[in-house]
């Protein structure tokens, strides 16, 4: 699996492929339909099979204040385009010089020019190019002229409504991770380096692998069950706390998951933690003994959601 810049040229062995072109944040089941009928094409062809993304999001360059939203990094969408099948993850850099480019010109230069594409597969409401004014339509007229085959995928549905990274936001923020777990096909994960934080876990007995935010969306603040995959991959049942911990002065946002019989340094390290379910809202306990007696609690509750 190689990481392209999408405004470069591609290896000669990667050219000539079929590119599944979108952000695909998260890679939902609607994302996932899109990649499969790419490679899909690529392997009937015999023909390279490549996945397209933007990043920075197209959201967060034109509106650079808007709230985190992101469902995955970089490097966790590789890892789930690599698993897909995929050949190469192509990376569009969102910048001033291809948000200038008209759609005519996307194509010509990055898409043939850059990325030599024989094939194009994407979503029916993909849009592109300078203003979105490129549409199915304008690859497909392109197409047809220089000679690259386009194929669209019709929105995926589960329980009546179409699969999409708003829904899963929504269910994440709602505080249903198991939920949002349906539309990705797996457990929401937030990726990080394990930092060192002020030790207040540790004096009450349950230290902590303090992992920063970044620009990762934000669920629901609360109490959950986790599970973490280590660099080694061993995977750790847990509970974790994601907010500002309410009961400690100053406020301090971190996702600080505690791995059940777990008693190793994480410090430095990359994890994944995976959100499971959510067991409650943080709060402001009035004593350490009875925040210790509640996370006693939460542990016993998320130990049988784990096991279950």
């Amino acid at each position: 699996m190689q990481r392209l810049d999408g405004s470069a040229a591609v290896p000669s062995h990667l050219a000539g492929g079929i590119v599944a072109l979108g952000n695909f944040d998260g890679f939902h089941l609607g994302h996932q339909a899109v990649v499969g009928a790419a490679i899909a094409r690529a392997r009937a062809e015999g023909r390279p099979a490549l996945v397209a993304t933007f990043d920075p999001h197209p959201v967060r360059y034109f509106r650079p204040d808007s709230p985190p939203f992101r469902l995955t990094t970089l490097d966790q969408r590789e890892a789930l385009f690599a698993a897909a099948g995929a050949d190469a993850m192509v990376v569009f850099g969102f910048d001033q010089a291809l948000a200038s480019l008209t759609a005519a010109e996307f194509i010509s230069e990055r898409l043939i020019g850059a990325l030599d594409i024989k094939g194009v597969v994407t979503g029916e409401d993909f849009t592109f190019g300078k203003g979105k004014s490129g549409t199915i339509a304008t690859l497909a007229e392109a197409g047809d002229r220089l000679g690259f085959s386009v194929e669209t995928v019709a929105p995926v549905t589960l329980d009546g409504e179409i699969v999409s990274s708003s829904r899963i936001r929504d269910a994440l923020i709602a505080g249903d991770p198991r939920g949002a777990a349906r539309l990705l096909t797996r457990p929401y994960a937030i990726r990080g380096t394990v930092q060192h934080g002020d030790k207040l876990g540790r004096t009450i007995g349950y230290p902590t692998a303090n992992v920063d935010m970044a620009n990762y969306l934000r669920p629901a603040y609360g109490i959950y069950a986790v599970r973490g995959r280590l660099a080694d991959g061993r995977v750790l049942a847990g509970a974790a706390n994601l907010g500002i911990r309410p009961t400690f002065d100053p406020p301090k946002e971190l996702l600080e998951p505690f791995f059940f019989d777990f008693a190793e340094d994480l410090y430095g390290q990359t994890i994944e933690v995976e959100l499971i379910d959510f067991l409650r809202a943080e709060a402001k306990f009035d004593s350490l003994d009875a925040l210790t007696a509640q996370m006693d609690l939460d542990c016993a509750r998320a130990r049988m959601i784990l096991a279950g």
